[in-house]
């Protein structure tokens, strides 16, 4: 269903793939962004990139289980982080490769941008991802 590439003649990624090709006929979802707020709406880690980077995925992680699918099953993300800094880039994505994202590895892009959509929100995930055909039809 799903098949990670890593292209030879291109700088080998630390920890995703350069490309994720599904087969024709692969149900295929495209996930709302993830955001760190509780089920309550109230914004989690308020300050903290790695706390909310942490929600995020946890978050991430109910989406896909309400549709049949898990992070194993993603084939795409893009990872936006509220941040001009590199080592915070890299804190945030030190959090995406624990998850279990990177076991593929997934392809990702990592963004540093100005603002997101709630206040006090540093980091935000859009998600692809294969619905196995044992996954529930939402």
């Amino acid at each position: 269903m799903l098949k990670r590439v890593t292209v030879p003649a291109l700088f080998p990624p630390p920890a995703y793939s350069h490309a994720s090709v599904v087969e024709a006929g692969t149900r295929l979802a495209f996930l709302a962004g993830s955001v760190p707020l509780d089920a309550g709406g109230k914004l989690v880690g308020e300050g903290d990139p790695v706390r909310q980077a942490e929600q995020v995925i946890a978050n991430l992680g109910e989406q896909l289980h309400a549709i049949g699918s898990d992070l194993a099953h993603v084939a795409y993300t893009d990872v936006y982080v509220v941040t001009s800094d590199p080592a915070v880039l890299s804190q945030v994505w030190d959090v995406v490769e624990a998850s279990g994202l990177s076991a593929g590895p997934h392809s990702s892009t990592l963004l540093g941008v100005a603002c997101l959509g709630y206040p006090g929100q540093l980091v935000e995930i859009t998600a692809t991802a294969g619905v196995p055909e044992s996954g529930a039809t939402p």
